[in-house]
């Protein structure tokens, strides 16, 4: 047996060059659901809105057949499917929050500077990963394609490229999230929300030329982290300016 695949925009990074931007055969043994039919191609079910399967809406449960046709699609960011048989349900309600793998403690860091609530550890096992983005609704951010395809995991990005910064723009542009840009409210060590501190109730902690120079403090609710606009902040300041020019 066998079907027609054809991948959509951003899906087509996941397939080889050969495959990309047109339709290509699949053979098969045994009808089997379009879901596992997908990664088995490569494509991580958390990065797709949509499957039509000849012409018409499925969902993952679909049973693909002899002879169909199926059309897949990432999310759209500016179409409304309206009752369109979507497979990705809508994310949590509220601001957006994120769990990324090992390998992203710098991204971490960025997202935490730019206000957004981002969990990580270096010592996160894959399974505990899949658990906590299923439990508490997190995206789960990573490059690796076999996490993403746990079938726990229900909302979830694959990171295209290794640069930091870079990975920084492709979250922002994928969740369309430089209007809620909230910068230093964050803890860049813990994640932990910053609260204004008192320079009084804090003098014995503070180095004496920061406390010679510097009156406005904040500290991190979870893990008591100070902080203080010092010469770092023009740099932090200039870095995310430069970001959100380039996501537009």
């Amino acid at each position: 047996m066998e079907a027609a695949f054809r991948f959509y925009a951003g899906l087509n990074d996941f397939l080889p060059p050969a495959r990309r931007g047109r339709s290509f055969r699949h053979v098969f043994d045994l009808p089997a659901s379009v879901k596992d039919m997908i990664e088995s191609l490569g494509v991580p079910h958390t990065e797709i809105e949509l499957i039509l399967a000849n012409g018409e809406p499925v969902d993952f449960a679909y049973l693909v057949q002899d002879g169909d046709r199926v059309a897949v699609y990432p999310p759209f960011m500016s179409i409304d499917l309206g009752t369109v048989l979507r497979v990705r349900p809508d994310p949590p309600d509220g601001e957006p929050r994120f769990v990324l793998d090992t390998h992203l403690g710098r991204l971490a860091s960025y997202l935490r500077m730019l206000g957004f609530d981002a969990l990580y550890r270096n010592d996160y096992p894959d399974p505990e990963l899949a658990r906590i983005s299923s439990e508490e609704g997190r995206v789960l951010l990573t490059r690796d394609r076999g996490l993403l395809k746990r079938s726990v995991v229900v909302h979830g990005y694959c990171l295209r490229t290794t640069n930091s910064r870079a990975q920084l723009v492709e979250v922002l542009r994928r969740y369309d999230l430089a209007g809620q840009v909230r910068p230093f409210r964050r803890c860049i060590r813990c994640n932990g929300l910053l609260d204004p501190v008192d320079k009084v109730a804090i003098a014995d902690e503070l180095p004496p030329r920061t406390a010679q120079y510097y009156d406005e403090f904040r500290r991190c609710r979870s893990c008591g982290q100070i902080y203080w606009k010092g010469n770092h902040t023009a740099w932090m300041e200039q870095f995310i300016a430069s970001v959100l020019d380039e996501v537009g």
